[in-house]
């Protein structure tokens, strides 16, 4: 194996590196194409990451709805008809748009003008690195998010790019990735950024890559349990149903402290008895209360009615 060769497989994506070793090179390529040649990697990328996320999405989404998702928030009466199948549409139609302008930031990392690395010898801080890593991605996405996220609601650029996404006030896991594509791209933009910055391992890249994508499925899926000592410093379903409903509250990605600190932050109506779900069981409550009612009503007429009937009777044997 020459210089170039080792070179090639260092900085080569780990993912890209493993389809061009075992798929492309041996049965799709020509071999006179070479693997570092930008064009093929900037095309072998775009169909790896469009059917990959595309997969992701729709596995986390459908076992968050199977498992996770409480059925009767369908019942709302804000829940749009057919509304799951338009956010599955919305995202697939999206896709193949945001993962044109991610693979730019994929061929920037595996170009080699990124920070990530390989081995733990090339960390900073050694093996202390990794847990610094993780806590400084979570810091440094949450607040960039937080303001991105913010600026998509000026009034400039909200009825374009971010109010489709607005469209669910009852989000679904399905809803989680059903954005206009410069939206999407947007919102994911400072995990593409800190690799850029700061130094990162690869396996915690795309480790971050799979649970960034879960947990954004996880904050529409209507599930709204969370740890009592987690309430206040995690901006999980809860919070981000209500940004839903309530427009310009919660804009945070995975904390409440911006929110907090841009005097965004609301306590989520589902704490305090209010919610979405609170709305439709106090419904079904009510609901129940007047068939009842009915059904009272309609017993003590049939009984009159009997009454009546027997009295009758009496009064015309007399």
């Amino acid at each position: 194996m020459g210089t170039c060769e080792v070179q090639r497989t260092t900085n080569m994506d780990l993912v890209l590196h493993q389809f061009d070793e075992h798929l492309l090179t041996p049965y799709v390529y020509p071999e006179t194409w070479l693997e570092d040649d930008i064009i093929r990697q900037a095309l072998s990328l775009f169909v790896i990451t469009l059917i990959g996320a595309d997969l992701m999405y729709l596995l986390l989404a459908s076992f968050s709805y199977v498992f996770i998702f409480d059925k009767r928030l369908t019942k709302h009466p804000r829940f749009l008809e057919n509304q799951i199948w338009i956010e599955i549409k919305a995202t697939l139609k999206a896709a193949p748009y945001t993962t044109m302008l991610t693979v730019v930031m994929f061929l920037i990392h595996i170009r080699g003008y990124s920070r990530l690395y390989d081995r733990i010898e090339e960390a900073p801080f050694g093996y202390w690195s990794v847990p610094l890593e993780v806590v400084t991605f979570l810091l440094f996405t949450d607040s960039c998010i937080y303001w991105i996220h913010r600026g998509l609601h000026h009034r400039l650029v909200y009825s374009t790019l971010h109010k489709p996404h607005h469209a669910y006030k009852i989000t679904t896991p399905f809803a989680s990735h059903a954005f206009h594509p410069i939206d999407g791209f947007s919102q994911s933009l400072p995990y593409h950024l800190y690799p850029l910055l700061f130094p990162m391992h690869k396996y915690l890249y795309l480790t971050f890559f799979v649970m960034v994508n879960f947990w954004t499925v996880s904050i529409h899926d209507g599930d709204f349990r969370v740890p009592e000592f987690m309430k206040p410093f995690v901006n999980g379903s809860a919070h981000h149903t209500d940004h839903h409903l309530y427009y310009n509250y919660n804009y945070g990605q995975f904390f409440t402290l911006w929110d907090r600190i841009g005097g965004s932050f609301r306590d989520p109506s589902s704490y305090s008895g209010e919610g979405p779900m609170d709305q439709i069981l106090n419904s079904e409550k009510l609901e129940d209360f007047m068939n009842k009612k009915q059904d009272f009503i309609e017993e003590k007429i049939s009984l009159t009615a009997g009454y009546k009937r027997q009295d009758s009777k009496v009064a015309r044997r007399r």
